[in-house]
């Protein structure tokens, strides 16, 4: 679809974070008319630093305030919402669910509330997660599994999945799910998760810390690989096998921990020790997805490779932390 996007009127809440960068950038080289926004400046955020925010209108404004998200709809004639605002890391939300729960779960109703009293019926996608699945006996995860999550951010995100659909089931609207696995990519400045963290440490000379045992297994999805799920999500939406569903993205390579920081020191060419501190808590040992079901009905795969991506990722790291960024 070469021209769905072109003077689309396109609204991503939560647009200065790493999913919403790289999204915003690539629909602006769609030609769509991005709306982007934002309730907190972030200097270092991607949507700044690549110069995508100089080339989007930025509202500012937080996703929990309706009146605010059905003005911003109305205002700016939106046709497409993407929802990614959220509080998204495992242990803030384990030290403050409240605030979590304020973002991801009251955040997704008003979004979808005021997307259902929009004038111009927009089509929304809203991202949930691989949390959203909880701890399931059976990997990987398929799209018909229950949403089980049991910890504040994997309850958050369950709860705002499942919201999510029932604005489909119960209203008809053109509505669809991403569940995602550990995304990545430069401009990830949550250094707490492991790539990012684990980038710098390498940038500084400084032992790479493992929170966990190092054995914990992940699904892991570079960040221009989202961008263009996200995308080609939105452009099928309105087709019967698709609004309404959700859908699983991710690399279909699983991997743990302390491999997966190998193949960063291998890609980097790095030499740092590694330092497990075995210290990590209301975290699932191990998640992945399937992801069959985008490949079948969307035409989906990512075009990177993990060792591929980690060297773009690096790069993007490297070149700001040599100009001081961080």
């Amino acid at each position: 679809m070469a021209n769905y996007w072109k003077n689309r009127r396109v609204l991503i809440t939560g647009c200065t974070g790493l999913m919403g960068s790289w999204l915003a950038k690539s629909l602006v080289s769609k030609g769509a008319n991005v709306v982007g926004l934002v309730r907190d400046e972030v200097p270092q955020s991607d949507l700044i630093l690549s110069g995508t925010a100089s080339r989007i209108t930025i509202v500012d404004g937080d996703v929990a305030d309706h009146p605010n998200m059905l003005r911003v709809m109305n205002e700016y004639e939106i046709q497409t919402i993407f929802h990614l605002a959220a509080q998204t890391i495992v242990g803030t939300a384990s030290r403050s669910p409240l605030s979590t729960f304020e973002t991801n779960i009251k955040g997704t109703w008003c979004t979808l509330e005021a997307a259902r009293n929009s004038s111009l019926n927009p089509d929304v996608i809203v991202a949930s997660s691989d949390k959203a699945y909880g701890d399931q006996i059976k990997l990987p995860y398929t799209e018909d599994m229950p949403l089980i999550g049991s910890y504040p951010y994997d309850v958050s995100k369950s709860a705002a999945d499942l919201i999510a659909r029932s604005y489909f089931k119960s209203y008809g609207m053109k509505v669809a799910v991403t569940r995602c696995a550990n995304l990545f990519g430069g401009g990830d400045i949550n250094f707490s998760r492991l790539i990012p963290g684990a980038m710098l440490w390498i940038l500084k000379k400084h032992p790479i810390v493992i929170r966990s045992d190092g054995k914990f297994k992940r699904d892991y999805l570079y960040v221009e690989d989202a961008a263009e799920c996200y995308t080609t999500l939105a452009e099928k939406i309105g087709e019967k096998a698709v609004k309404g569903e959700a859908f699983n993205f991710g690399n279909g390579q699983p991997i743990t921990v302390i491999d997966l920081v190998n193949k960063i020191l291998k890609v980097t060419k790095a030499k740092v020790p590694i330092k497990i501190e075995n210290s990590a808590v209301n975290e699932i040992r191990d998640q992945y997805l399937s992801t069959e079901k985008a490949r079948k009905v969307l035409g989906w795969k990512p075009n990177h490779t993990l060792d591929s991506a980690l060297t773009k990722t690096y790069k993007w790291y490297e070149r700001y932390y040599k100009a001081g960024l961080f």
